[in-house]
């Protein structure tokens, strides 16, 4: 573990980002020494991202826009995990995320559950 070091500059969170990706192919057993780094490095990058990264809001579309915007990820790839017309709606909060989207999203994207469950307000329609 002589290799985990604090988190300073853009490189060190990109560096520490690759390392973490590395354990979620095959998680190491906890106590063990990948184990604590992988843990070690998770805190790092956690406060990290807390002090450094500007997260929307509990909305989950906001969120979702987030990830879009600044994370890399497109509305085609969101599509292909929930639908196309459904990616469009929720987007758009015509439609609501279901329990099944935000647990794919979650997975796939390695968002947390919790930031894409909170409730949120959908578009009111015209009457």
């Amino acid at each position: 573990m002589m290799d985990v070091r604090p988190l300073r500059t853009e490189q060190d969170y990109e560096w520490a980002l690759r390392e973490v990706a590395r354990y979620f192919e095959s998680q190491p057993a906890p106590g063990s020494e990948d184990g604590d780094r992988f843990e070690v490095l998770a805190t790092l990058l956690k406060d990290y991202e807390a002090t450094h990264i500007p997260m929307p809001g509990a909305d989950p579309v906001d969120v979702l826009h987030f990830a879009i915007e600044s994370m890399g990820k497109t509305q085609a790839e969101l599509s292909k995990l929930i639908g196309r017309n459904r990616a469009s709606e929720i987007l758009n909060r015509v439609r609501p995320l279901t329990l099944d989207m935000i647990r794919t999203i979650s997975a796939e994207w390695k968002i947390p559950f919790e930031a894409l469950a909170a409730p949120y307000d959908l578009a009111r329609e015209s009457a």
